[in-house]
């Protein structure tokens, strides 16, 4: 059930097609004063510049930083971990904050290296500026506007997503595709995870806008139904204000409610003294990487491992 577009709202995809999708190993824009950065070719940071989707009026960045396995295993599939505002999360001469990022490439890299979670490949779209509150919004609210996140989900799901399978080696099914996001992006990601749960089998939650349009996201858990089968991570921190504490916790109330259980498919962080930027969310990125990813056994490695011909058979 699509709880977010309607049919007589949905856009004609027959107009136009997006952009040819081939992100290359370029290194962004350089310091001003000629510094290098680690992602300065480096094959597994690849960028794929203005990428155009049908649904939505402006093209946006869309960043892939690989595993370092996709490279050694050449017969190997992965899953893949969607994630907004793609402009902080690895590179911090593009992060809205200079040098404050998320850290994901190198969280990831290292969490791989000690086999404490499967290797993923990270897909960071990023936000498009002032329509950043539009898009990630679910539903359209009296003071602020907004209720673009239908349009948006369809981006991901319509255009970007298939873009990616046909690119790269992933596991597409929903149980190895994750989406998430911090404030309006955690927002949105829950909402668009209830809409999309067979694309989306993994959330990451955090710090999310629960406090849009009275709370609607809240109408919006009640109303999937039949319950999604979602593994959800959710946080919030306990300097990012008390109301947005308490949202939280009415969220995950909400969640438990219907069905979802704390330790096996939701998990709920309270972050003592973390507050709502880049840092904070950088500095439990582990956490979450680590519940949504767990490693995997080897008999099923081997069979992930294989995985591309048993699908070419």
């Amino acid at each position: 059930m699509n709880l977010l577009f309607s049919d007589d709202e949905k856009l004609s995809s027959a107009q136009g097609a997006t952009a040819i999708f081939d992100p290359q190993p370029l290194p962004p824009p350089a310091y001003a004063d000629g510094r290098s950065n680690w992602l300065d070719e480096n094959p597994r940071y690849l960028v794929a510049r203005s990428f155009h989707s049908r649904f939505l009026r402006d093209d946006r960045d869309i960043n892939v930083y690989l595993p370092e396995a996709y490279l050694t295993e050449p017969s190997r599939r992965f899953p893949v971990f969607y994630l907004h505002d793609g402009q902080n999360l690895i590179d911090g001469r593009t992060s809205y904050v200079v040098n404050r990022t998320w850290r994901a490439g190198s969280t990831a890299d290292d969490l791989i290296r000690r086999g404490l979670v499967e290797p993923v490949i990270l897909v960071g779209v990023a936000n498009t500026g002032v329509r950043r509150m539009a898009e990630y919004t679910p539903t359209r609210a009296l003071r602020y506007g907004g209720g673009e996140g239908g349009r948006y989900g369809r981006l991901l799901v319509e255009d970007l997503k298939p873009a990616v399978d046909a690119r790269f080696r992933t596991l597409p099914e929903a149980v190895n595709t994750a989406l998430g996001g911090s404030s309006l992006g955690g927002l949105i990601s829950l909402a668009l995870g209830l809409d999309y749960p067979s694309v989306f089998g993994k959330l990451a939650v955090c710090s999310p806008s629960v406090w849009w349009d009275n709370r609607s996201v809240l109408a919006l858990v009640n109303a999937a139904k039949p319950r999604p089968a979602l593994k959800i991570w959710l946080d919030m921190g306990t300097g990012e204000g008390l109301r947005h504490l308490r949202d939280t916790d009415l969220l995950h109330r909400r969640l438990e409610l219907r069905g979802w259980r704390d330790g096996i498919d939701l998990a709920y962080l309270r972050v003592p003294g973390a507050v709502h930027d880049e840092e904070a969310w950088a500095a439990r990125f582990d956490q979450v990487l680590r519940f949504l990813f767990p490693p995997v056994a080897d008999s099923d490695a081997e069979i992930l491992a294989n995985s591309s011909e048993i699908r070419d058979t």
